[in-house]
């Protein structure tokens, strides 16, 4: 018997871009922001570039009327949610998505001008024809160079963005979004942080994020319009479609994809492999969990309970963390959870773990045990480095700068700054109140039970 189709209904958005041969920018990174983001993407080309993670080797313009063909062809048959353009290289092609403007709802213009590689993607001549589409977007997100071609205004301050976005609403555009990952101070430095601002006709936003050490940026200004075209079509509000995007964006520059010989490509999937990766994570906390049961870690078990955290591969806060919620504790028959494994159910080694994976994002579980001499002891057994992180830092949070952190952090810092490599181990002795624990860490879920396993049995030998 033939079986039955399930359709499904799916938000559609719509790239109007340029083809990137080597996948990390143009149409084919839209379209696969769009798909992570829960959006049917469909497309019109306007150029054909031939061009990799090292830069722009070549270009091919379409002519206008094959651009309008593509246009035709996908509104007259998709409900399109949401539009954004990208790389329209001509004033012929701006001229004619703007002859559209009036069937395309939630317009990102993404004003592409010139590759993160340096190469020019439009003609100089069409960059004035860029006001009638600036006009007709719900949303223009210039980054700080297209920014200086379309206003006059060069940001390299907070309130110059803030001022380039007002001018780019006084053209037409409903909001802007300036992107500050290419603004620079009047010195020269830039900070530590990526400010984003959203000008509305209500607010002004701001957005701020860490600044990510990487030159792998290709493909995010692509990205980060695609991602908030998609939650548009899906009928998010204009600020929570940037919100979302803005944080898609940082976590797939955090964690980019070493491809081809240049620097790699933003990870556009980022945020949709990380929740996939939620119930094997807290499966993986499962069987460790019981493994610890079956073998008694009694005696590792500290005052305060034990608990198992794992991370999904691409965690950046807590709640992406899975551990036993109550933590495990010992009984008259040995240990127990308290409960089941959930998300977000650690606090402090969860804050660790995070924190750790800064210096190393391979890292993805650790366990913490009671520390005293015999389990100083049996460290040996371990095969890596093991820190011991005194008491001053344990009770001192204040970072330099006068920024405060977390214990936790301040912790996970310290170890990794005296660590050779990354520690397998990282040992605080506590304070006034404060039980020492040991904190062991681990790649994968096997490993992590190994080693403490490991220690566990070297502990009925001392």
């Amino acid at each position: 018997m033939k079986r039955r189709a399930a359709p499904e209904s799916r938000p559609v958005a719509l790239t109007v871009a340029g083809s990137d041969s080597g996948g990390g920018a143009g149409i084919q990174a839209d379209l696969k922001t769009m798909e992570a983001c829960g959006a049917f993407g469909t497309s019109a080309v306007t150029s054909v570039t031939a061009q990799n993670t090292r830069g722009v080797e070549g270009t091919h313009l379409l002519p206008v009327a094959e651009v309008e063909a593509q246009l035709d062809a996908v509104l007259d048959d998709f409900d399109v949610g949401a539009v954004k353009t990208g790389m329209l290289a001509t004033a012929g092609i701006i001229d004619a998505v703007e002859g559209y403007a009036d069937r395309l709802p939630n317009l990102v213009v993404d004003p592409v001008m010139v590759a993160a590689s340096g190469d020019r993607l439009l003609e100089p001549e069409a960059e004035s024809a860029y006001e009638g589409l600036i006009e007709a977007a719900t949303l223009v997100t210039p980054n700080a160079d297209e920014a200086a071609v379309l206003t006059g205004i060069e940001p390299e301050s907070e309130r110059e963005m803030r001022a380039v976005g007002m001018e780019l609403r006084d053209l037409g555009a409903t909001a802007a979004l300036v992107k500050g990952g290419h603004v620079t101070l009047a010195d020269g430095d830039r900070t530590d942080e990526v400010v984003d601002v959203l000008v509305t006709a209500e607010t002004v936003e701001t957005f701020r994020h860490p600044r990510v050490e990487t030159d792998a940026t290709h493909g995010s200004g692509c990205t980060l319009s695609s991602a908030i075209a998609a939650q548009l079509a899906q009928g998010d509000d204009l600020t929570a479609a940037v919100e979302t995007g803005i944080d898609l964006l940082a976590r797939a520059v955090r964690y980019p994809l070493d491809v081809g010989e240049g620097p790699g490509s933003v990870h556009h999937a980022v945020a949709l492999r990380n929740r996939a990766a939620r119930e094997p994570t807290a499966e993986c906390v499962t069987e460790v969990v019981e493994r610890f049961v079956d073998r008694d870690v009694s005696p590792l078990v500290p005052e305060m309970g034990m608990n198992v955290v794992g991370a999904t591969p691409f965690a950046e806060r807590p709640d992406e963390t899975a551990a036993v919620e109550g933590r495990i504790t010992r009984t008259v028959s040995g240990v127990r959870p308290n409960r089941g494994v959930r998300f977000g159910a650690s606090s402090q080694v969860a804050r660790f773990l995070i924190a750790c994976r800064e210096f190393d994002a391979a890292r993805r579980f650790a366990v913490s045990c009671r520390f005293d001499d015999d389990v100083a002891a049996a460290l040996s057994v371990l095969d890596g480095e093991v820190v011991t992180v005194g008491k001053a830092a344990t009770d001192n949070r204040e970072a330099a700068g006068g920024s405060v952190k977390s214990g936790q952090q301040w912790t996970a810092e310290t170890a990794y700054e005296r660590a050779d490599g990354s520690p397998v181990a990282v040992v605080s002795q506590g304070s006034v109140g404060r039980e020492p624990i040991l904190k062991l860490l681990a790649d994968d879920a096997t490993e992590l039970t190994e080693r403490t396993l490991a220690v566990r049995g070297a502990l009925d030998t001392t």
